[in-house]
């Protein structure tokens, strides 16, 4: 230390050392300020102002034009963990040098998302990688590596994981528990965080909105049991937007809002992320609780202590020494031939079928192609990307690649007027003269605002008005009746806040989306010629037509009666450019921001229906037709994979999305993507939203027990592969796999190969079989290549609920590779010599009520607000039932004792259902007053029991004596 440089600024020390003198030198005040996610600067110690949480999934969002790169489902799709490593350092040096112009991007980057696919329902399924807890850690590993740099001392940025923990549904996110049973829970969903946490390359994890076992995950007591067990480095546990408001407000676990402060930072919680700039609220709630001594300072000082160290990481101690501190590269060649590349990737051809000319694809040179369908001349962005530097349709690419004269176009919206019940049609404005750029009405000035929730709706645009002759527009029904209206200029009908309808939005988008409506058939008594109403679903408002323009009506009985006048069917558009084409590509998929999103799950799978109708069209126009689903998610379209030649997925690809799309059609580039989660053929294979229990749901390729309509992992691409010489060895606590591969066809191609294990036979339900490693290797025609990986013997392990460890059974194994989880090339045994299951030691240590081995009409819940679980039935008014295998009495038990709360029945079977002992549970005083009751219970030696609940009983544990 010098005069004029104190420790906490000598790079020459520990980090934990400038740390602790920096904490030492700032104020109860100022430590406490830290907290918010919006912290001031300390001027007296040249601190900088900080905030936490900068977006950046796929690419810097929410801070103006940046590179984009696929979807993260698609960077998912590439099963490329070191393309993705690139894309991640990519993202991380535009993140920097966008910092060095606007200080307002941070360095603390909330991404990637881990959350595991495990229901393709799932709003936000765009923003996870798959649903494969080892595919996700490999590509999450990879992404936040590429984040972080690869200095020894310094980061590039500071990568946080959302969301922890078990979070994969947006209908009342806030307030919906999980019951995620101790198998489920270590064997899938703790796996996905753990890989990338354990490599060192994560700053800390954000807390998802929703409860587990009946506890908001914002106090898991898993932060510090599991999380922070993985490794010794400090982790930042950033709170999600207003989650610690929802504790007393939406889920009302505590009273007030000073213990729901106070909880979550005894649980972990290090910065809070609520009310947006506005820290006064909860530091307020903060001191609350310092002054009723729900926390003491060292609860502060812990907090501020892993704030400080990722800031120390980032060199905003030392930036004279900080390797990234100069970092400039933006929008670079690189970065845009990486976008290019990631796209092609994340492309997966799902079927291309032979015929006596041969495969549809790849197109010949020379093709007549009609690219048509209502993504065809779209590059949809996503609530988490950042704006187009550049944009590229597929329409654009294939354009590009073999010549406009050889491209024909049809969207394929249906075109329409709206006819008013006096006669009148509505009517768009014309829009005013061209900029001098050749653009149309600039937008708004928006504050420079950093959060696209708080950018209004445009009110500098005329409202529609409504004349004899009105304007025709596009409709397009994206599913569920959603319907978005363009007008000729290609703007949408959008409503802003003072009410009125323009045609002002270049895409939808929003928090809350203005550019969505529903046509409501009036019901016979009321009907107008079969009239309908237009809802505005944003605000829940009808359209009416004023003097003053078209506006959105208070109510029903103010609403306009309008007929739709159809112009022309987009399915006659598309047909007419199908029948004079060679070769037809349909474009269909969704909109990122409709049906399907934050806040809003899908509600099938089904291709929407006008889309549906689009495909149908142009197949029977010209049968030479290929299907690509540019999508967030996958379809149920069975219809579509039986009857057309070629079938292709891909996520929104980003800037690159058309060229990509363009170069596999044309056969420069072979399609390699994988798809990271089954795509199942029905509505009907989908488990419910709420049931997380994967084992007994017999959910994802693991356990899922019917026919997919494709498999996890499938993917074809213009060549073949063939598999030879698998070997697999046990030395130690490593499983050696070798395996070659050798293309087999005429073109290069990278092939993905995967290497799957089996239990033969297990004593507990386990996987049909588990992903343990993969490669995507890249092989020219005839060449070959031998791959080797190195597994964990633990890989082939479950979670032993009976005795609480982590356990290899012995016995054979399959291992097994293939180019798909339903595409095995060759299987070969080995014989592990683990652990011998023993029955559980009820006699000794007795049952904890949560680790059953099988239930029904049960869910887990909180035995404390702190730790512990429970459980209860499913509904306070039914039954439920827990199954416990093998439990050892051992000479003979004479007595339960059972810890319960709240009140009902508990009877203990035989599976028989002969009883072994009933216990009344009168009412407790809550549901968190346990009383231990006791009844005779005679058993010995080994033998299942069953726990039957009636009521709203909770169940802890059950101690047998005798």
């Amino acid at each position: 230390m010098t005069a004029h440089r104190p420790p906490f600024r000598d790079p020459a020390l520990p980090v934990a050392r400038r740390v602790d003198d920096l904490l030492d030198r700032l104020t109860a005040d100022e430590r406490l300020a830290l907290l918010h996610q919006f912290t001031p600067g300390v001027e007296r110690l040249g601190l900088a102002a900080f905030r936490t949480g900068q977006e950046a999934l796929h690419g810097v969002a929410w801070s103006g034009p940046a590179t984009v790169f696929p979807q993260a489902v698609g960077l998912g799709a590439s099963w490329h963990p070191e393309l993705v490593r690139r894309v991640g350092e990519a993202v991380s040096r535009e993140t920097r040098a966008m910092r060095a112009k606007d200080g307002r991007v941070g360095l603390n980057v909330w991404s990637p998302t881990v959350n595991l696919l495990r229901n393709p329902l799932w709003g936000r399924g765009e923003e996870g990688y798959a649903e494969d807890p080892t595919l996700t850690s490999a590509i999450a590993t990879a992404f936040t590596r590429g984040l972080r740099g690869d200095h020894p001392l310094y980061w590039r940025t500071a990568p946080v994981l959302k969301h922890w923990l078990a979070h994969n549904n947006e209908a009342a996110r806030d307030t919906s528990s999980a019951s995620v049973r101790p198998r489920v829970l270590r064997e899938y969903d703790l796996r996905a965080f753990r890989g990338a946490v354990e490599a060192g390359a994560v700053a800390g994890v954000m807390p998802a909105y929703n409860l587990v076992n009946g506890r908001p995950n914002h106090l898991s007591p898993y932060l510090e049991e599991e999380l922070r067990s993985w490794t010794d480095q400090e982790l930042l546990v950033c709170s999600d937007a207003g989650a610690p408001s929802n504790l007393a407000d939406s889920q009302g676990y505590f009273a007030t809002h000073e213990e729901s402060v106070a909880a979550a930072l005894r649980a972990g919680v290090d910065s809070f992320t609520d009310h947006g700039t506005d820290a006064s609220v909860i530091l307020g709630r903060l001191r609350g609780a310092l002054e009723r001594g729900l926390i003491d300072a060292a609860d502060v000082d812990r907090a501020v202590r892993r704030q400080l160290t990722v800031r120390c990481l980032l060199g905003e101690f030392g930036p004279e020494l900080d390797p990234y501190a100069d970092e400039s590269r933006f929008d670079t060649p690189e970065h845009r031939e990486l976008a290019r590349e990631a796209a092609e990737a994340a492309v997966v051809l799902l079927k291309n079928e032979p015929s006596t000319r041969g495969p549809l694809l790849p197109l010949a040179t020379g093709t007549r192609i009609a690219v048509v369908g209502l993504l065809a001349d779209a590059a949809k962005l996503d609530w988490y990307s950042g704006s187009l530097l550049h944009r590229s349709t597929p329409l654009d690419g294939l354009r590009e690649r073999f010549g406009r004269e050889r491209v024909t176009f049809a969207e394929g919206v249906d075109r329409i007027r709206l006819r008013t019940a006096s006669g009148t049609r509505l009517r768009v404005a014309e829009s005013g003269p061209p900029g001098p750029d050749g653009s149309q009405d600039t937008v708004p000035d928006v504050d420079g605002s950093l959060d696209p929730a708080l950018i209004a709706g445009r009110t500098d645009l005329p409202p529609l008005t409504a004349d004899a002759e009105g304007s025709e527009l596009a409709l397009i029904d994206w599913g569920d009746g959603v319907l978005t209206l363009r007008a000729p200029d290609g703007r949408y009908l959008s409503v802003a806040e003072d009410g009125f309808v323009r045609a002002s939005a270049d895409e939808p988008g929003g928090w809350v989306v203005q550019e969505t409506f529903r046509l409501e058939t009036l019901e016979a008594h009321e009907a107008h010629d079969g009239g309908h109403l237009l809802l505005h679903l944003g605000t829940g408002g009808y359209v009416s037509v004023a003097a003053d323009g078209v506006k959105v009506a208070a109510d029903r009985a103010s609403a306009e009666v309008f007929s739709v006048e159809t112009v022309e069917r987009g399915e006659e558009a598309v047909a007419r450019a199908a029948a004079g084409a060679d070769v037809v590509i349909v474009v269909a998929g969704n909109d990122p921001h409709v049906n399907g999103r934050e806040t809003e799950d899908r509600t099938t799978l089904a291709l929407p229906a006008q889309q549906d109708r689009l495909w149908r069209a142009a197949h029977a126009a010209n049968p030479r037709t290929a299907l690509v689903l540019v999508s967030s998610y996958p379809y149920a379209v069975p219809e579509a994979a039986g009857t057309l030649p070629a079938l292709l997925w891909t996520a929104h690809g980003g800037q690159a999305a058309g060229t990509a799309l363009a170069r596999i059609l044309a056969g420069d580039v072979s399609p390699a993507g994988r798809l990271p989660q089954t795509w199942y053929a029905a509505d009907a294979d989908l488990a419910g939203m709420l049931d997380y229990d994967v084992i007994g749901g017999r959910q994802t390729y693991l356990y899922f027990d019917g026919t997919p309509l494709f498999p996890f992992g499938h993917g074809l691409t213009y060549t073949t592969f063939g598999y030879e010489e698998l070997t697999a060895a046990v030395d130690g606590e490593t499983v050696h796999v070798s395996c070659t591969v050798t293309n087999t066809g005429p073109v290069a191609s990278d092939e993905v190969v995967q290497v799957y294990a089996r239990a033969v036979s297990p004593s507990v339900p386990r996987p049909h079989r588990e992903l343990l490693a993969h490669d995507r290797v890249p092989l020219a025609p005839g060449a070959s290549a031998t791959l080797t990986f190195t597994v964990p013997l633990s890989s082939l392990g479950h979670w032993d609920v009976a005795h609480g460890r982590w356990t290899v059974e012995p016995g054979p194994y399959e291992i097994q590779a293939g180019a798909s989880s339903g595409d095995i090339r060759r299987t070969v045994r080995i014989e592990v010599a683990g652990t011998p299951p023993t029955p559980r030691p009820v006699f000794t240590a007795g049952l904890a009520a949560a680790d059953y081995d099988e239930q029904s009409g049960t869910v887990i819940v909180d035995r404390t607000k702190v730790r512990g679980e429970a459980v209860t039935p499913s509904s306070p008014d039914g039954s439920g039932t827990l199954v416990y295998r093998s439990c050892d009495f051992e000479d003979g038990v004479t007595e339960v004792a059972v810890a319960v709360a709240g009140e009902g029945t508990l009877d203990l079977t035989l599976p028989d259902g002969t009883l072994l002992a009933r216990v009344e549970v009168p009412d407790t005083g809550g549901p968190y007053t346990y009383r231990t009751l006791s009844a005779p219970f005679t058993a010995q030696d080994v033998m299942d029991v069953h726990a039957t609940l009636h009521g709203p009983l909770r169940l802890a544990h059950l101690t047998f004596t005798g």
